[in-house]
């Protein structure tokens, strides 16, 4: 409940934050963005006497962002792909960033407060999954095992163009093959289950807000429940700083904090700051 609460009170002080920008005419047509982020840490040690271990580590990181605005319509296709390795000392480099995520959101504009909606999403992963001991380690994830899909039909609200707010009666199927345990299976029933269907309820907020001519703040709440239980409300909230230095050169900092009950009753928090170079692709 606690997780719901802190991402509830986010999305309001986000909220508050967004509407203090000025507000722009939209222009009508299609919008692209594409930037790629290739971010690159090495350490070396030859006679060091304070200490400290050869270590390497490596992200490349693909947003992409498509959006179609009309004066009708909105149709918005976004996600990322993202992946990455890291090593320390004589171990072997073990994988450090893998996602990848796509959305498609169609908005029908009625001229009123609300607008109704469709969306589509899902995510998974590129490449095996570890699970690491000390002298072992062990698959546990895969592509597509597991995979999440997201099909939700409701009500959205835009009152600034960098913050966006929908509710809405949501599906969400998720599918494994080798490994259904946590994700799918149902620890209740004798079989073991590989494809795991919800229905329930979703919200989800984007904001995006342009804090200096050089720094850019998003934030993306989603929230999904299934309606059984206030506990098992699904978080699943990014949050992205990045700072523009110059040209090709860029700052970011990424913290993702994540609960899904089924998988682990305890939050999962992610936190990635890096410096590398970007190249807008698009």
């Amino acid at each position: 409940m606690r997780y719901f609460l802190t991402a509830f009170i986010s999305m309001g002080l986000l909220w508050s934050a967004a509407f203090g920008q000025e507000e722009k005419e939209p222009a009508y047509g299609w919008r692209h963005q594409s930037v790629a982020n290739l971010n690159f840490t090495d350490n070396n040690f030859d006679n060091w006497e304070q200490g400290g271990a050869d270590s390497w580590s490596w992200q490349l990181e693909v947003p992409f962002k498509f959006v179609n605005i009309q004066k009708g319509f909105e149709w918005s296709n976004s996600g990322k792909v993202a992946f990455g390795k890291t090593k320390v000392g004589d171990q072997r480099a073990r994988k450090a960033s893998d996602v990848i995520k796509f959305e498609s959101l169609y908005t029908q504009k009625l001229g009123v407060y609300v607008n109704p909606y469709v969306a589509v999403s899902g995510q998974t992963q590129l490449a095996k999954g570890y699970k690491y001991t000390a002298d072992t380690s062990r698959v546990i994830s895969g592509f597509m095992d597991p995979g999440y899909f997201t099909q939700s039909l409701g009500v959205g609200y835009s009152p600034r163009e960098n913050i966006r707010v929908r509710l809405g009666a949501a599906l969400k199927e998720t599918i494994t093959d080798q490994f259904p345990v946590p994700y799918a299976d149902n620890p209740e029933t004798e079989t073991v289950e590989t494809f795991k269907f919800e229905y329930g309820a979703d919200t989800v907020t984007d904001v995006s807000l342009q804090l200096r001519d050089n720094l850019l703040f998003t934030s993306k709440v989603s929230l999904f429940s299934n309606l059984q239980r206030f506990d098992e409300i699904d978080v699943d909230w990014d949050n992205t700083f990045t700072a523009k230095v110059s040209k090709y050169l860029i700052v970011s900092l990424n913290i993702q904090i994540f609960y899904d009950k089924d998988i682990s009753r305890r939050r999962q928090l992610k936190q990635t700051l890096a410096v590398g170079f970007s190249y807008s692709l698009l």
